[in-house]
């Protein structure tokens, strides 16, 4: 397996010595220009620039996360679609020629990964978020109104359309990340991926072999589903993993240390080894501990360096190989 770590823009000091320190060397990064100051990724040039700039700092760049760029008018179905389309087109292209094999997306329109609290007290006073339905419930709707389940499918189905021969050309694998919350509608807006039926009716649309999942073993966590089942109904369409843990049902939850929620990690671990899974995972949502600052929750460093560890002890103790960094001594 690739233990590799999310890079919101190009990697900087000090996580990019932490991160090569906990001896990993491969980068997931979400690109999109508000992070990077460059061009959208669908410029070749903004991603071979990223690709050499993450060379430089040590780490090989294997895939992208997330939207790199507005994709509004391709989840609503707006005005301006067709060239989403194309540009999205131009981005798996480009990919494919500098070699970034994964494009880790999700369908969550308007309202990407969502909680209702940043600021809920963990072990040890670190803060992690929460999401209570009733509460969401009493927000007001987006700009975006109501929009329906069926209308977002109709969308989703005309996206994955388009792009799966384009990805599948480019040698590229589409992974699918379910809802989160796994909840619907969310502030008016209708979510399709909130179940494993979803994502079956998502997976049916093709066979094509570009057309896989992440598989956010969290937010399935978060879904009531049978986890392990599902690794073993998946196996053949995993290509990406995020390992974090929560607790509570869909309508009331809470993110908890790797460590200290419900599952069993090393029995997961497991499951992804024994179904033959060799892909890229990674640490997700993390406690914000002492010393840090929360405005970016879930993604504070030193709780990822928990999160890496504990995956890479795991992963050690139950005989998952992991490529390990060759130390750097300075003679005397």
């Amino acid at each position: 397996m690739q233990l590799s770590h999310l890079f919101f823009g190009y990697p900087t000091e000090p996580q990019a010595s932490l991160v090569r320190q906990m001896g990993v060397r491969y980068a997931i990064a979400k690109l999109a220009p508000d992070l990077t100051g460059d061009e959208p990724p669908y410029d070749f040039g903004a991603l071979k620039r990223a690709k050499y700039r993450f060379a430089d700092a040590g780490f090989e760049l294997i895939g992208l996360e997330g939207d790199q760029f507005d994709m509004n008018r391709i989840k609503f179905g707006a005005e301006g679609r067709d060239e989403d389309l194309e540009r999205y087109g131009q981005m798996l292209a480009s990919m494919g020629r500098l070699g970034i094999r994964l494009l880790c997306y999700n369908f969550m329109a308007g309202i990407g990964w969502y909680r209702t609290q940043t600021n809920v007290a963990e072990r040890g006073g670190a803060l992690v978020s929460g999401f209570d339905a009733d509460y969401a419930q009493t927000l007001p709707l987006t700009d975006w109104g109501n929009v329906s389940e069926a209308q977002i499918w109709s969308n989703y189905t005309q996206f994955i359309r388009y792009v799966l021969p384009i990805a599948e050309q480019a040698g590229v694998q589409m992974a699918l990340h379910p809802d989160d919350p796994p909840v619907s509608p969310l502030r008016g807006i209708g979510r399709i991926f909130t179940s494993a039926d979803g994502i079956r009716r998502a997976l049916s649309l093709s066979d094509s072999p570009s057309h896989g999942l992440t598989f956010c073993q969290g937010t399935y966590t978060t879904m009531g589903e049978d986890v392990p089942a599902l690794i073993q109904e998946w196996q053949h369409r995993i290509r990406f993993v995020h390992i974090r843990d929560v607790a509570g049902t869909r309508e009331n939850f809470r993110e908890t240390f790797h460590d200290n929620g419900p599952t069993d990690m090393a029995a997961m671990l497991r499951c992804y080894r024994d179904s033959g899974f060799n892909g890229p995972i990674r640490s997700d949502h993390v406690p914000t501990m002492a010393g840090e600052d929360n405005t970016h929750a879930g993604y504070g460093m030193l709780g990822n360096l928990f999160g890496i560890g504990y995956i890479r002890g795991l992963m050690d103790a139950i005989g998952i190989p992991t490529e390990k960094s060759h130390s750097q001594t300075t003679s005397a």
